[in-house]
């Protein structure tokens, strides 16, 4: 997220050199692994999405310069990630054939439908934009009176697709300490509001996906000046009036990973859930790319 970029990169140089003089945080519960990507081309970095296709290999990431990517994950025997192919680094399109300006780039959800459509949500100007095909032009989606109200810079991080096509995003500030995240829902062509997430502590969102098991999972960001980043992942089930049931799946130390903020749910092919996420280096030279992977009981 751009805002942060200076505070990230002071924290960044004091965390490694902290992390090089210690054995680091504990290791959480659940971890697979952990794999940083190291690339030289341009546009790399910034990544604030990732979608990880049913088969565990094939991914499209996202950063929030208005660049994607795909590729694969290339694993071990074990199935955990030992290197990354990836294609260079392209520019979203307008409604031409123009790349989006850069002033209105700032692109950070992604949901790709089962047919292959993409959607993109965006934090500087709070819009989503729908794609046939990522390569090709964007179609904006009808913007709701809602999305003016949100805070400078603290927009639409988060989108997720449930499995009968319905989208839903949410900001990464409520606008205030106790104040729930609102949910937007987009079907049928309309948005509705039909809940609210609750807000706990001072973790963020900054991404969300609907699992294989229906659930749907948002990733939260906590930022501890020069101690590093927390992680959290919530999941919750929900019902006709809104969330049924809320579970804590994941908290790290601040420090364990990387400034964590794109979020993948599938499932393995021994049955168990996983969560991939991806970390924005902010293009600095003091933070990662760090691919994260997580496995998760139903």
């Amino acid at each position: 997220m751009r805002r942060r970029s200076r505070l990230a990169l002071i924290a960044g140089m004091l965390l490694a050199l902290a992390l090089d003089s210690s054995a680091g945080p504990l290791v959480p519960a659940g971890l697979f692994g952990s794999y940083v990507w190291h690339s030289s081309a341009d546009r790399f970095g910034g990544f604030s999405a990732i979608e990880v296709m049913a088969d565990g290999s094939r991914f499209v990431a996202l950063s929030d310069r208005g660049a994607w990517t795909e590729g694969r994950l290339i694993r071990d025997a074990q199935g955990r990630i030992a290197s990354v192919e990836a294609a260079p680094m392209r520019l979203l399109k307008g409604r031409e054939e123009a790349p989006i300006a850069a002033a209105r780039s700032d692109s950070e959800g992604l949901a790709i439908a089962p047919d292959g459509t993409a959607y993109i949500s965006f934090e500087g100007v709070a819009r989503v934009l729908r794609y046939a095909s990522l390569s090709g032009s964007a179609e904006n989606l009808p913007t709701p009176t809602g999305f003016a109200r949100f805070q400078r810079n603290s927009a639409l991080e988060a989108l997720a697709i449930d499995a009968q096509g319905s989208l839903y995003t949410l900001p990464e500030r409520s606008g205030g300490d106790g104040q729930p995240f609102p949910v937007y829902r987009f079907r049928n062509g309309n948005w509705d509001q039909p809940f609210t997430i609750p807000r706990v502590g001072s973790f963020l969102p900054v991404a969300a996906d609907f699992g294989p098991d229906g659930r749907l999972y948002l990733l939260e960001r906590q930022f501890r000046g020069l101690m590093g980043f927390a992680s959290r992942v919530r999941r919750f089930t929900l019902g006709p009036q809104g969330i049924a049931a809320e579970e804590l799946l994941l908290e790290t130390p601040a420090g364990r990973h990387q400034n964590l903020e794109g979020l993948s749910v599938w499932r393995d092919a021994a049955g168990a859930l996983r969560l991939t996420m991806i970390a924005d280096d902010n293009f600095s030279l003091f933070l990662r790319t760090e691919l994260v992977e997580y496995r998760v009981t139903d």
